[in-house]
């Protein structure tokens, strides 16, 4: 009897351990996606989560008197969305290429010399490593509500910049641009972040967006606008290290050819949730 007691004993004494111990959270590849307000990829990409939203834009339109007019357009992203926290570098384009097009050669630099054709080629691989088909280039309404970061100034930094000269001295602190990078890239994520916590926002290279170029609307309110113009142009946003600080203005806008490359323009990717 006395034999089968201890035993006994032990294995109570074990179970009311198990009882008493606090649950253990799951593992971040069990929780579900819309819970994660950030999270990283098999490649170290990290990305941030932003939230649905809206923001206005000002364009100037002529009437049938042929008067310039304002109008005031609120563009709404109804779905949240993942951003990647910084421009795709180039350590992370060779991992998914296995070679390095950029002209100032770095691994943690953001990747240059890419065409819009190219950063779809890398999605697609990257998509089929991670066995999912959430990655893409943002649209630029995406694009635009997150550098704002949840305001409707001209520079996310700034209340108000009627004269955007005087806006050098403060965007030094967030961005590579023409007044400060000497003439190269920088590694991504040495600047200031804007409010949802995202980098290189402004400056270092331009950046590719999934649109087509063309005029945006001036409608009262536009929900999920994509350019889909089918031309060969495709939107530009957020200015390089060669710029100067008027192009970067939160609405600014460029273009260039789907198959343009230069030591300007890079990419970083948005992430579809599920």
């Amino acid at each position: 009897m006395k034999k089968n007691f201890i035993p006994c004993l032990i294995l109570c004494a074990l179970f009311f351990v198990w009882l008493s111990a606090p649950s253990r959270a799951a593992p971040p590849s069990t929780q579900s996606q819309q819970e994660l307000q950030t999270y990283t990829n098999s490649i170290g990409m990290e990305f941030v989560r932003i939230p649905a939203g809206s923001f206005t834009r000002t364009s100037t339109t002529k009437n049938g008197m042929n008067e310039e007019e304002k109008k005031q357009s609120t563009f709404i992203i109804s779905k949240a969305f993942y951003l990647g926290k910084y421009p795709v570098t180039q350590e992370q384009w060779s991992a998914v290429m296995g070679k390095n097009p950029a002209s100032f050669k770095g691994q943690t630099h953001p990747v240059e010399n890419v065409s819009w054709d190219d950063a779809q080629e890398f999605i697609n691989r990257l998509n089929v490593n991670e066995k999912h088909k959430r990655y893409r280039l943002p649209a630029e309404v995406e694009w635009e509500l997150a550098v704002r970061g949840g305001r409707d100034t001209p520079f996310f930094f700034l209340k108000d910049s009627p004269d955007w000269e005087k806006a050098a001295d403060d965007l030094d602190g967030y961005a590579w641009f023409g007044n400060n990078a000497g003439g190269t890239t920088h590694p991504v994520g040495q600047k200031k972040p804007n409010p949802y916590g995202l980098h290189d926002m402004y400056g270092n290279v331009w950046e590719w967006m999934q649109d087509w170029y063309t005029e945006m609307p001036a409608d009262r309110e536009i929900r999920d606008y994509l350019g889909t113009a089918q031309d060969s142009l495709h939107v530009l946003r957020g200015g390089c290290w060669v710029c100067k600080v008027g192009l970067f203005r939160s609405g600014n806008r460029n273009h260039g050819l789907a198959n343009k490359r230069n030591s300007h323009i890079g990419f970083r990717l948005a992430s579809s949730i599920e």
